[in-house]
């Protein structure tokens, strides 16, 4: 948009841009075309664009993306936006925070690109929002304050390296691509901004690590920058020692003096949950037969090398909202890495009834214990993994303590949004879970 497009929408509305707000509108079209190219292929089918204002930006992805969803905390612009651009040409325009935006509907789409240009104070928790261990977003394009900008994608050793970096930096990708002057806003910030480009990394760059101890840590190890690190995350000086003498650092070493990768290696030293190996070629599963008779013992590389049918346990987790937990697989799992599964699920020990499977699987998976009630069984398929399986039910509300090992993250889901989910992307999901909600399905239904 130009300054007088601006002047003349501001006039229609009545609207003086808001400082609370960080209304600051775009007003360069070749830097609206660029944030939108940048953040979306042609031809996508899905973008969600946060904070769209006057639509300098959202004009631009609707000729790019078949379906455009825009977040405008302010009544007003959102009105004004559904007026100047019909939502029939596949623009959405709901009145939302996006601090607070319940996104987790939005993976019917798959992961997809998120663009904005921020208001300056919302910068923060909108990523923490969007951009954490469960993400709906393939790629991020954003126009961010500089000073925020060179944060997010600072360097160790470094006066701009922080916990946010470091929290940002092992999800993602962070590329600082160009700066913004303030003449290209109306009205002018006091301070210029950039383009950042977040990028997903590779499954694996870094060992699994349990998040929410990861952002502990990280965050109490940077709470004060001129303190040595071992006196700020309660370490043994025994294991600290260990750990400096491995990495060639020195015990009298501060935050900013540790790599992304060096941060996640001291978490998962410290962290008990994670020395949970996430599977044993030597464990000893039941052989069975196709009656789901009990034949011999096997090890766990014989049984899934040469799909012999054994048994396994779904456990499914609800919230008192009627919400259902689903953990992400671990992308270290051998079957199956980070797709969404069961709340829990795992095989039977040799000897083991179900009921006993079902209550170890739930305290090692997500560190609770429910009152699990059996909703059924599941014949053995290849679907199944060749399991003959049994389903439980239990309420819980967390926190839940996931094996890093196991499970990359588990977040709670509307059954109707799975249900949506599943018919739209079923590859999204465990092949033993699309059994298992099937089953659960029918049975809720006939009851």
């Amino acid at each position: 948009m130009r300054y007088h497009d601006i002047r003349d929408a501001l006039q229609e509305l009545q609207l003086r841009p808001s400082k609370g707000l960080g209304q600051n509108f775009l007003r360069d079209a070749n830097i609206a075309r660029l944030i939108a190219t940048t953040a979306v292929p042609q031809g996508s089918p899905f973008a969600l664009e946060i904070g769209p204002g006057l639509g300098a930006i959202t004009a631009h992805l609707l000729g790019i993306c078949r379906q455009v969803l825009a977040l405008e905390k302010d009544a007003r612009l959102a009105d004004w936006l559904r007026r100047k651009l019909p939502e029939g040409r596949g623009l959405t325009v709901e009145t939302a925070d996006a601090v607070t935006y319940d996104w987790r509907p939005l993976m019917i789409h798959g992961p997809f690109p998120l663009i904005g240009n921020l208001p300056y104070y919302v910068t923060s928790p909108v990523l923490r929002n969007f951009l954490g261990p469960v993400s709906p977003a393939a790629r991020a394009v954003f126009g961010v304050q500089d000073e925020f900008a060179v944060r997010m994608s600072a360097k160790p050793g470094t006066a701009d390296y922080s916990a946010l970096t470091v929290r940002l930096q092992r999800l993602w990708s962070i590329s600082r691509e160009r700066s913004l002057g303030p003449g290209v806003f109306f009205p002018e910030p006091a301070v210029s901004s950039a383009i950042v480009v977040l990028e997903p990394l590779p499954p694996r760059t870094y060992p699994p690590v349990r998040a929410a101890f990861f952002d502990d840590i990280v965050q109490r190890g940077f709470s004060q920058r001129r303190k040595q690190l071992r006196n700020l995350i309660e370490i043994e000086p025994e294991k600290w020692g260990e750990w400096c003498n491995r990495h060639a650092v020195p015990p009298t070493c501060r935050a900013e003096n540790l790599s992304v990768a060096q941060w996640v290696d001291l978490a998962a030293a410290m962290d008990p949950a994670a020395a949970t190996v996430a599977q044993h070629d030597h464990e000893l599963f039941d052989v069975v037969d196709e009656h789901n008779r009990v034949l011999r013992t096997a090890p766990r590389c014989e049984v899934h090398g040469q799909n012999l049918r054994h048994r396994s346990v779904h456990v499914l987790i609800f919230n008192a909202a009627g919400e259902l937990l689903l953990q992400k697989r671990s992308a270290w799992k051998d079957r199956e890495p980070l797709k969404w599964d069961s709340s829990a699920a795992g095989h039977l020990d040799s000897g083991e009834d179900y009921a006993r499977a079902a209550a170890r699987e739930t305290e090692e998976e997500l560190g609770v214990q429910s009152n699990l009630e059996s909703v059924g069984r599941i014949s053995a398929s290849a679907e199944t993994g060749h399991e003959f399986v049994e389903v439980f039910t239990g309420i819980h509300e967390g926190p839940f303590v996931l094996p890093p090992a196991e499970v990359e993250a588990a977040e709670f889901f509307e059954p109707a949004t799975i249900d949506q989910w599943m018919r739209s992307r079923p590859g999204d999901f465990a092949p033993g879970f699309r059994e298992t909600w099937r089953l659960y399905s029918e049975t809720a239904r006939r009851r």
